[in-house]
Protein backbone atom coordinates (compact mmCIF):
# COMPACT_ATOMS: atom_id res chain seq x y z
CA UNK A 1 0.00 0.00 0.00
CA UNK A 2 2.73 2.27 1.07
CA UNK A 3 4.53 1.67 -2.40
CA UNK A 4 1.82 2.28 -4.36
CA UNK A 5 0.75 5.41 -2.47
CA UNK A 6 4.58 6.60 -3.60
CA UNK A 7 4.23 5.76 -7.07
CA UNK A 8 0.98 7.84 -7.18
CA UNK A 9 2.44 10.50 -5.70
CA UNK A 10 5.75 10.21 -8.29
CA UNK A 11 3.19 10.00 -11.10
CA UNK A 12 1.25 13.24 -9.59
CA UNK A 13 4.37 15.50 -9.21
CA UNK A 14 5.71 14.35 -12.55
CA UNK A 15 1.89 15.62 -14.11
CA UNK A 16 2.10 18.90 -12.13
CA UNK A 17 5.01 19.45 -13.99
CA UNK A 18 4.02 19.12 -17.27
CA UNK A 19 1.23 21.30 -16.31
CA UNK A 20 -1.34 18.67 -16.45
CA UNK A 21 -4.73 20.36 -15.51
CA UNK A 22 -6.34 17.24 -14.67
CA UNK A 23 -3.44 16.69 -12.02
CA UNK A 24 -3.86 20.13 -10.79
CA UNK A 25 -7.68 19.32 -9.86
CA UNK A 26 -6.94 16.06 -8.60
CA UNK A 27 -4.43 17.26 -6.32
CA UNK A 28 -6.67 20.04 -5.03
CA UNK A 29 -9.50 17.51 -4.46
CA UNK A 30 -7.43 15.03 -2.84
CA UNK A 31 -5.71 17.18 -0.35
CA UNK A 32 -7.69 20.60 0.24
CA UNK A 33 -10.06 19.38 3.06
CA UNK A 34 -6.96 17.17 4.49
CA UNK A 35 -4.85 20.15 4.72
CA UNK A 36 -7.91 22.25 5.59
CA UNK A 37 -8.46 20.29 8.71
CA UNK A 38 -4.86 20.30 9.71
CA UNK A 39 -4.41 24.21 9.12
CA UNK A 40 -7.39 24.71 11.28
CA UNK A 41 -6.26 22.06 13.76
CA UNK A 42 -3.44 24.41 13.69
CA UNK A 43 -4.34 28.01 14.30
CA UNK A 44 -8.26 27.69 15.31
CA UNK A 45 -9.60 30.09 12.89
CA UNK A 46 -11.13 29.02 9.79
CA UNK A 47 -10.12 32.04 7.21
CA UNK A 48 -6.53 31.86 8.93
CA UNK A 49 -6.47 28.34 7.63
CA UNK A 50 -8.01 28.81 4.28
CA UNK A 51 -5.74 31.10 3.16
CA UNK A 52 -2.79 29.04 4.47
CA UNK A 53 -4.06 26.14 2.42
CA UNK A 54 -4.32 28.31 -0.67
CA UNK A 55 -1.11 30.22 0.04
CA UNK A 56 0.68 26.13 -0.28
CA UNK A 57 -1.14 25.46 -3.18
CA UNK A 58 0.36 28.82 -4.45
CA UNK A 59 3.67 27.51 -3.75
CA UNK A 60 3.02 24.03 -5.23
CA UNK A 61 2.13 25.83 -8.27
CA UNK A 62 4.91 28.23 -8.41
CA UNK A 63 7.72 25.74 -7.17
CA UNK A 64 6.24 22.62 -9.56
CA UNK A 65 9.51 22.17 -10.98
CA UNK A 66 11.55 22.00 -8.05
CA UNK A 67 9.37 18.96 -6.60
CA UNK A 68 10.76 15.62 -6.54
CA UNK A 69 9.23 12.54 -7.20
CA UNK A 70 11.02 10.17 -5.17
CA UNK A 71 9.71 12.31 -1.79
CA UNK A 72 6.34 11.69 -0.50
CA UNK A 73 4.08 14.53 -1.96
CA UNK A 74 1.69 14.53 0.63
CA UNK A 75 4.60 14.84 3.11
CA UNK A 76 5.63 18.03 1.39
CA UNK A 77 1.98 19.37 1.69
CA UNK A 78 1.61 18.65 5.31
CA UNK A 79 5.09 20.23 6.14
CA UNK A 80 4.27 23.07 3.93
CA UNK A 81 1.40 23.54 5.96
CA UNK A 82 3.17 23.91 9.06
CA UNK A 83 6.11 26.29 8.14
CA UNK A 84 3.20 28.61 6.54
CA UNK A 85 1.78 28.56 9.83
CA UNK A 86 4.92 29.20 11.62
CA UNK A 87 5.44 32.40 9.67
CA UNK A 88 1.77 33.38 9.80
CA UNK A 89 1.99 33.32 13.33
CA UNK A 90 5.83 35.18 13.44
CA UNK A 91 3.97 37.81 11.63
CA UNK A 92 1.10 38.35 13.64
CA UNK A 93 3.13 38.25 16.85
CA UNK A 94 5.32 41.07 15.74
CA UNK A 95 2.18 43.07 14.03
CA UNK A 96 0.51 42.25 17.43
CA UNK A 97 4.07 43.85 19.23
CA UNK A 98 3.81 46.88 16.96
CA UNK A 99 0.50 47.46 18.06
CA UNK A 100 1.42 47.29 21.82
CA UNK A 101 4.11 49.82 20.54
CA UNK A 102 2.12 52.58 19.31
CA UNK A 103 -0.42 51.98 22.54
CA UNK A 104 2.61 52.28 24.91
CA UNK A 105 3.53 55.65 22.76
CA UNK A 106 -0.28 57.50 22.97
CA UNK A 107 -0.33 56.03 26.39
CA UNK A 108 2.83 58.20 27.46
CA UNK A 109 1.57 61.06 25.59
CA UNK A 110 -1.75 61.11 27.38
CA UNK A 111 -1.08 59.67 30.80
CA UNK A 112 -1.32 62.40 33.42
CA UNK A 113 -3.19 64.93 30.97
CA UNK A 114 -6.23 66.95 32.48
CA UNK A 115 -8.92 67.64 30.09
CA UNK A 116 -7.83 71.02 29.11
CA UNK A 117 -4.20 69.71 28.20
CA UNK A 118 -5.54 66.62 26.26
CA UNK A 119 -6.26 68.39 23.37
CA UNK A 120 -3.08 70.53 23.46
CA UNK A 121 -1.63 66.31 23.24
CA UNK A 122 -3.33 65.38 20.97
CA UNK A 123 -3.01 67.91 18.35
CA UNK A 124 1.00 67.98 19.22
CA UNK A 125 0.88 64.06 18.13
CA UNK A 126 -0.86 65.03 15.35
CA UNK A 127 2.05 67.48 14.56
CA UNK A 128 4.26 64.80 14.88
CA UNK A 129 2.20 62.44 12.64
CA UNK A 130 2.30 65.29 9.97
CA UNK A 131 5.86 65.84 10.24
CA UNK A 132 6.89 62.32 9.62
CA UNK A 133 8.56 61.65 5.98
CA UNK A 134 5.74 61.59 3.72
CA UNK A 135 5.92 58.04 2.70
CA UNK A 136 6.09 56.97 6.03
CA UNK A 137 3.38 59.30 7.55
CA UNK A 138 1.03 58.32 4.69
CA UNK A 139 1.56 54.41 5.23
CA UNK A 140 0.68 55.22 9.08
CA UNK A 141 -2.44 57.22 8.38
CA UNK A 142 -3.77 54.66 6.53
CA UNK A 143 -3.05 51.95 8.87
CA UNK A 144 -3.66 53.82 12.62
CA UNK A 145 -6.03 56.63 11.30
CA UNK A 146 -7.89 54.84 8.51
CA UNK A 147 -8.12 50.93 9.00
CA UNK A 148 -6.46 49.89 6.55
CA UNK A 149 -4.56 46.01 6.69
CA UNK A 150 -1.00 45.40 5.92
CA UNK A 151 -2.37 44.29 2.73
CA UNK A 152 -4.74 46.39 1.40
CA UNK A 153 -2.39 49.45 1.97
CA UNK A 154 0.67 47.03 0.20
CA UNK A 155 -1.84 46.37 -3.06
CA UNK A 156 -3.44 50.36 -3.49
CA UNK A 157 0.37 51.39 -2.95
CA UNK A 158 2.28 48.46 -4.95
CA UNK A 159 4.45 47.79 -2.29
CA UNK A 160 5.38 44.75 -0.08
CA UNK A 161 3.64 44.14 2.74
CA UNK A 162 7.22 44.14 4.30
CA UNK A 163 7.97 47.51 3.12
CA UNK A 164 4.51 48.66 4.60
CA UNK A 165 5.46 46.67 7.93
CA UNK A 166 8.86 48.86 7.78
CA UNK A 167 6.98 52.60 7.23
CA UNK A 168 5.27 51.37 10.49
CA UNK A 169 7.79 50.65 12.72
CA UNK A 170 9.91 53.46 10.89
CA UNK A 171 6.97 56.37 11.87
CA UNK A 172 6.93 54.26 15.79
CA UNK A 173 10.36 54.80 16.01
CA UNK A 174 10.50 58.60 14.92
CA UNK A 175 7.09 59.19 17.44
CA UNK A 176 8.71 57.51 20.25
CA UNK A 177 12.03 59.58 20.13
CA UNK A 178 9.65 62.98 19.36
CA UNK A 179 7.58 62.03 22.20
CA UNK A 180 10.79 61.10 24.57
CA UNK A 181 12.31 64.87 23.83
CA UNK A 182 8.96 66.91 24.51
CA UNK A 183 8.32 65.29 27.73
CA UNK A 184 12.15 66.46 28.85
CA UNK A 185 10.96 70.21 28.17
Amino acid sequence: MHNSKFKESAILIKKLQENNQEAWSELVSKYNDKLFGYALSLCFDHSIAADIVQQVFINVYDYRYKLNPQFSLESFLYKSIYNKFITEYHKSKSLSRLHEQYHHVLEEQLNDVSDENLSKKIDQMNLLIDNLPEKTKKIFSLKKINGFTNKEIAEFNKISIKTVESHITKAFKILRSKVKKIKKY
